[in-house]
């Protein structure tokens, strides 16, 4: 690398050169007047030339794309209500009856007796008594059961939004740079005092062109994540509760029977008469009492039953819809450069009377 920057300083130098161009020879015309003297030279001048390019545009187009969309629906759904209905119950009633029973009554009658003494003697009567026995009976009862209900709690689903994020992308861009450029060729610097002339080979110029660079750039992007949100949900719960049912039971009634008992009575001996007693008799007699009695019926009872109904819920559904994007594309533009080329002209020469030094 270092010869190479000697070599191009060396090519800089100005060479002075003893040999005359063939432009710069000139031949006598005979003529009156003499012509004027000189040479053609080169120059390098840059002329503005239109070029073609590409350049990277936006274009807004349409893109399609799907969205999330609600849509109502009907869903059938069991709910309850009570319907009622005819259920057998037992009911008691009092009926009245008559009822044959034996009552006591006095009778005159002619009874002998002794008259001497009394003895007592002793009589069977009858006489009532109540005794308990068992009869059926139904007891309502409270029995343990389960009923199903339903009950509201809240669910934990994930749905789907869309966030903006940050991606990092790439832009190329057009930056100027000044370079050099090397001329080759020999190139006229001038001439000494003795007539002759230097010249340079291979300069080196500026030039200016645009380095294309990769810039980061951020852009903004749609990025689809899951969210926590609460949805209302029915479960089914087993409930405890109480029934009532009708039990058979044993309850405790009394009854009036007759048994026979002993009385004392006095009855003459050794004398004999006849006299008038009253003689306790029973007699049937009809009393009205009032009977229970169970009967049958039919009462309304409420029963939950489910029916069938229907319930508007809302239903995720994808829709197709166009959403705008830009998107670049390549359109054809015209760039003014500057081209250098070479230009032939002539250089006319003055002759003076003292000879012009060169500086």
């Amino acid at each position: 690398m270092r010869w190479i920057t000697i070599l191009v300083l060396i090519g800089c130098v100005a060479i002075p050169s003893h040999t005359k161009p063939a432009s710069s020879v000139t031949r006598v015309k005979r003529s009156f007047h003499e012509e004027p003297k000189g040479y053609w030279t080169k120059k390098l001048i840059w002329k503005p030339e239109w070029v073609k390019v590409w350049q990277t545009q936006k274009k807004l187009v349409w893109k399609s794309d799907w969205k999330k969309i609600q849509v109502p629906i009907w869903k059938e759904v069991q709910v309850p209500i009570w319907k009622e209905h005819q259920v057998p119950d037992w009911k008691v009633i009092s009926k009245p009856i008559w009822k044959e029973i034996q009552v006591p009554a006095w009778k005159e009658i002619q009874v002998p007796f002794w008259k001497e003494t009394q003895v007592p003697a002793w009589k069977e009567i009858q006489v009532p008594e109540w005794i308990e026995h068992k009869v059926p009976d139904w007891k309502e009862i409270q029995v343990p059961d389960k009923k199903q209900v339903w009950k509201p709690i809240w669910k934990e689903i994930q749905v789907p939004i869309w966030k903006e994020i940050q991606v990092p992308d790439w832009k190329k861009i057009w930056v100027p740079v000044w370079v050099k450029e090397g001329i080759h060729g020999d190139h006229y610097l001038g001439k000494d005092h003795h007539g002759n002339e230097y010249t340079a080979h291979d300069i080196w110029k500026k030039k200016l062109i645009w380095k294309p660079e990769w810039k980061k750039i951020w852009r903004t992007e749609k990025k689809q994540v899951w969210i926590p949100e609460k949805k209302l949900e029915w479960v089914s719960v087993w409930q405890q509760i109480w029934r009532t049912e009708k039990q058979q039971i044993w309850r405790v009634e009394k009854k009036q029977i007759w048994k026979t008992h002993k009385k004392e009575i006095w009855v003459p001996k050794k004398v004999q008469e006849w006299r008038t007693e009253k003689k306790q008799i029973w007699i049937p007699k009809k009393e009205l009492i009032w009977k229970q009695e169970k009967v049958q019926i039919w009462r309304t009872e409420k029963k939950e039953v489910w029916v069938t109904d229907k319930k508007l819920i809302w239903k995720d559904d994808w829709k197709q819809i166009s959403v705008p994007i830009w998107k670049e594309i390549q359109v054809p533009a015209w760039k003014k450069i500057w081209k250098p080329i070479w230009q032939k002209f002539w250089v006319t020469v003055h002759h003076h009377d003292h000879h012009e030094e060169w500086r």
